[in-house]
């Protein structure tokens, strides 16, 4: 069976956030190099072909082309699931659920926090550009609010939907790493539940190899 072709860069967090369930699901896939800087992802033909919003990363199966890499990783999750890590549960209506719901925390209260964050601290000063304080500072309050709760949550099972690592894990996984890199990591290490329901997923070996890619900083 041939490959799946995945348009991206292994440092980005979204081209991570499906390796890392590539590798979780033990697929095969092929990183098909996107040259950002020369802005190859807004050319006509990639508009045209891959992604008309100019974004990576972008899976090609066949005949079919995906992005946006949450729907990607339900695809290949939902495609492979006789194999690997079963990141859906589909198969108990209750634990289907609960990954469910924190795919949509996760997308709809941790990402929009962390994303900002992690631009101010990690992408803004690569640019040559310094860190907007106040950004920082009401990112930071946003996403402590979040992580009491995850907090919480996890003082009641080992991961977010329940005693099994889930796709609603992984999916934390690119920008928390990158957070973990600046001073606000005390965020995550503050709080011993998260702080353990982080060590524990970062050292899975599908994650392991993921990380070895996102060379950012």
């Amino acid at each position: 069976m041939a490959p799946l072709k995945l348009h991206g860069i292994p440092l980005s967090t979204c081209t991570s956030r499906v390796l890392a369930c590539a590798y979780e699901k033990g697929v095969d896939v092929e990183v098909v190099p996107v040259d950002l800087r020369s802005r190859e992802h807004k050319t006509p033909e990639f508009l045209a072909t891959k992604n008309p919003f100019g974004e990576i990363p972008v899976l090609e199966d066949g005949d079919l082309t995906l992005f946006e890499s949450r729907a990607i990783n339900r695809y290949i999750a939902t495609k492979y699931e006789g194999q690997g890590t079963d990141l859906l549960r589909e198969g108990n209506l209750k634990e289907g659920a609960l990954v469910g719901v924190w795919l949509e925390v996760e997308s709809q209260n941790y990402n929009p926090a962390i994303s900002g964050l992690v631009f101010e601290l990690v992408i803004r000063p690569m640019h040559g550009g310094s860190p907007k304080e106040e950004v920082v500072k009401t990112q930071t309050e946003k996403l402590e609010k979040v992580l009491d709760v995850y907090e919480q949550r996890l003082t009641k099972s080992k991961y977010l939907a329940g005693d099994f690592f889930s796709l609603a894990d992984l999916h934390h996984l690119p920008y928390t790493y990158y957070l973990m890199k600046t001073p606000k990591a005390e965020v995550i290490n503050s709080r011993p539940h998260v702080k353990a329901w982080w060590e524990d997923i970062t050292s899975r070996p599908a994650v392991q190899k993921c990380l070895a890619g996102m060379t950012l900083i």
